[in-house]
């Protein structure tokens, strides 16, 4: 059985501001059909005889993977969810685990949720050379050919052939500096390190139990304490906890005698950064990528990605990064991308909620956006999706007005139950037990006024709710 397993826990802040904490990359859409996740899933399903994929997410993103796979029509998924990050050598012991459960000769295609690869062809024979080798017992790497000297990424030297497509592993290579990077490329010997593998699941652990043991322990511990929790597999947290954090090349891949590497041309971009973006996006005659609402004039080799209702204009400008979000705007040299996550730091370390949080917050029953805030009052805009339902809930420090735009919506307030159609209005007292929901077929739209001394979202009171957050 041929399994894919999706890692889908990366934070992406690289791409900030449009990757976020709470909305990493690999959950929008940047180019292309779909998100990046939902195109790796895609990916999969070009594959012959493959099985339902296992997911492994961080538990805040838990939602975003289950909605995005049921809009990829996806079936029978499996999402396994990390309650720390722990590097990918954990997330695969995870995945490996779990699909020993099925199948006990399972073969595990470890796929990076954010990568971006527009040969789906190349991918697919790249993956159907490898099978033979992982069916051996051989850990199967897949190297990226080179087609310029990157210092973003790591490589891997190529070995004696093992058969007509696959090498033995000869040397991992950390990321290069230029003077490097060009050697590698005039060498030909040389890939680059894409972070996807092929092997059976037994033998990962095999490996993991050999050159990481105390790690494959507390994996197994965790993953045995796991419990069902709606439709994802709840990892237990304070075993997870003791687990090493660590990635799988150096817990694993650069201690094995049986590493192999199958080389692909696949037209392949990790969208590490915005200039990756920039390289693998479809530019104009100016060699501009732009997204959005943007005019360019006398604007050359640069990025612009604006956002709905949003003009973004430049003029006389060259190799430049201009991205802009509702509540954030980015002006970078194209040269400098990889220091985006400095700005992310200087957030955090600022206390400011933009690492984090869009002005859209998605939760598991639709969004809301914060249109306007002052110093007592906040205005959102809420969206509920059909059928589905807000927690049962209080505030102690706000009260709350409902205006009705579209659909109609459900509401209880303490004792009472009642309907309320478009155009239509009610009051949330503060302290009142009150829920949102939507009995209809549409999306429910509503403009929420809140007045208080303190607007903050952890001011809730849950004491019902059918995604389990009470």
């Amino acid at each position: 059985m041929l399994i894919p397993l999706i890692l889908s826990g990366g934070s992406g802040t690289r791409l900030w501001p449009v990757s976020r904490k709470n909305l990493p990359k690999q959950f929008l859409t940047l180019t292309g059909h779909g998100t990046l996740f939902q195109q790796t899933i895609a990916r999969t399903r070009r594959l012959p005889d493959v099985a339902a994929p296992i997911v492994v997410a961080s538990e805040d993103h838990r939602f975003l993977a289950a909605d995005q796979l049921l809009e990829a029509g996806v079936e029978g998924a499996t999402i396994v969810l990390e309650p720390l990050a722990r590097n990918t050598a954990p997330a695969i012991a995870l995945g490996a685990l779990q699909a020993l459960a099925r199948d006990p000769d399972a073969l595990l295609l470890v796929l990076p949720a954010d990568h971006l690869i527009d040969n789906q062809a190349a991918f697919v024979d790249a993956v159907k050379q490898a099978l033979p080798l992982a069916k051996q017992g051989w850990l199967v790497t897949f190297g990226v050919r080179p087609d310029r000297a990157d210092t973003g990424f790591g490589y891997i030297r190529r070995a004696e052939a093992i058969d007509d497509h696959g090498f033995r592993v000869g040397q991992f290579v950390e990321k290069p500096d230029q003077a490097t990077a060009e050697t590698y490329l005039a060498d030909g010997g040389y890939d680059w390190n894409s972070g996807m593998f092929l092997f059976k699941a037994s033998r990962f652990l095999e490996e993991l139990a050999t050159h990481a043991p105390a790690m494959l322990t507390a994996v197994r511990e965790a993953h045995a304490k796991a419990h069902a929790d709606l439709d994802f597999v709840r990892v237990d947290r304070d075993a997870f906890a003791q687990v090493p954090d660590n990635s799988i090349d150096y817990a694993v891949m650069e201690k094995t005698q049986r590493a192999a590497v199958i080389p692909v041309s696949c037209a392949w971009s990790d969208i590490g950064s915005w200039s990756a973006l920039w390289l693998s996006g479809n530019k104009d005659a100016d060699s501009n990528l732009r997204e959005g609402d943007t005019m360019a004039v006398d604007t050359r080799n640069s990025l612009l990605r604006s956002h709905p209702r949003h003009l973004l204009a430049t003029v006389g400008v060259d190799d430049l990064i201009v991205v802009s979000t509702p509540d954030a705007t980015l002006v970078a040299r194209r040269d400098a991308a990889q220091d985006v996550k400095k700005i992310v730091e200087q957030l955090k370390a600022a206390g400011r909620s933009e690492h984090s949080l869009h002005r859209m917050v998605y939760r598991p029953w639709g969004n809301y956006d914060s249109l306007e805030a002052g110093e007592r009052f906040q205005v959102k805009r809420i969206q509920v999706k059909p059928g589905a339902s807000l927690s049962l809930q209080k505030h102690h420090h706000r009260a709350e007005h409902w205006i009705v735009v579209s659909g109609t919506a459900e509401v209880t307030c303490d004792d009472k139950v009642f309907l309320l159609s478009e155009n239509q209005s009610t009051y949330i007292s503060l302290g009142s037990k009150h829920r949102l929901r939507n009995p209809g077929k549409v999306v429910l739209e509503l403009i929420e006024v809140q007045s208080g001394s303190y607007l903050g979202e952890d001011d809730i009171v849950r004491f019902d709710d059918v995604y389990g957050r009470a």
